[in-house]
């Protein structure tokens, strides 16, 4: 469904990806971890457009994103979850999930959904995004991705800075969510979320995927998630 091929991206002068490689399956979660620095969150601004890929290809369903400008992804059928929620904090909670629907009216059936993963969003429509929790902005983060119904969702350590309560309920609404048929995409600096949900889990380091297996074998795998992720095991 979406696989990179030896990406290579830069800020200014700077290399931060040298050659990653990765792929995501038609309903797939898939982990990307690593530690902080190493490129996770410039790997998905690639996909997006954001930062543009010097070398390597980027393909979704075979198209190649290279070269598209970063609206037209979304309407490709990819949808961005960034760190830090990125809501805009003077609009209330409805308007940051309209706002997500360019060229189309929200459709009732899809905010339904969302309020049966989010039961709080609903109660906070009228709020202004600004004046929520960490918490609920993430949800409300999640919903706006949701609402233009995405083949596929990269998300950006969507559980940073949640209290661990937060951070289950989020875990588990990501994997409801994949349940259902979307593909994800999730960056987490929290190995053990991305080991109870994910089917795959890549580890990024200095810019490229140094190992990729599944939750069984990384947790076979002591010497790697010590080397790479200062995990002691």
């Amino acid at each position: 469904m979406l696989r990179l091929e030896n990406v290579a991206c830069f800020y200014g002068k700077g290399q931060v990806l040298h050659g990653a490689t990765l792929s995501v399956g038609e309903g797939e979660l898939v982990g990307l971890v690593g530690r902080n620095g190493v490129g996770k969150t410039t790997t998905l601004r690639a996909v997006m457009g954001l930062l543009p890929a010097r070398e390597g290809s980027i393909r979704f369903r075979g198209e190649d994103l290279r070269g598209h400008p970063p609206y037209r992804v979304p309407r490709l059928g990819i949808s961005y979850v960034p760190q830090g929620r990125r809501l805009f904090p003077k609009l209330t909670v409805m308007e940051n999930l309209e706002i997500a629907c360019v060229q189309a009216e929200v459709d009732p059936g899809k905010l339904e959904e969302i309020y049966t993963y989010f039961p709080r969003v609903k109660e906070r429509l009228s709020q202004k995004a600004g004046t929520l929790s960490g918490g609920e902005q993430q949800m409300v983060a999640i919903g706006r991705a949701l609402i233009t119904k995405p083949a596929m969702i990269l998300l950006d350590e969507p559980t940073e800075g949640l209290m661990p309560l937060l951070v289950q309920a989020i875990a588990e609404t990501v994997q409801a969510i994949n349940g259902r048929g979307t593909s994800i995409l999730l960056v987490e600096q929290n190995l053990k979320i991305l080991k109870d949900i994910c089917d795959r889990i890549y580890i990024m380091e200095k810019g490229a995927i140094v190992y990729e297996g599944t939750p069984a074998e990384i947790d076979a795998a002591m010497d790697v998630q010590e080397r790479y992720l200062s995990v002691k095991v």
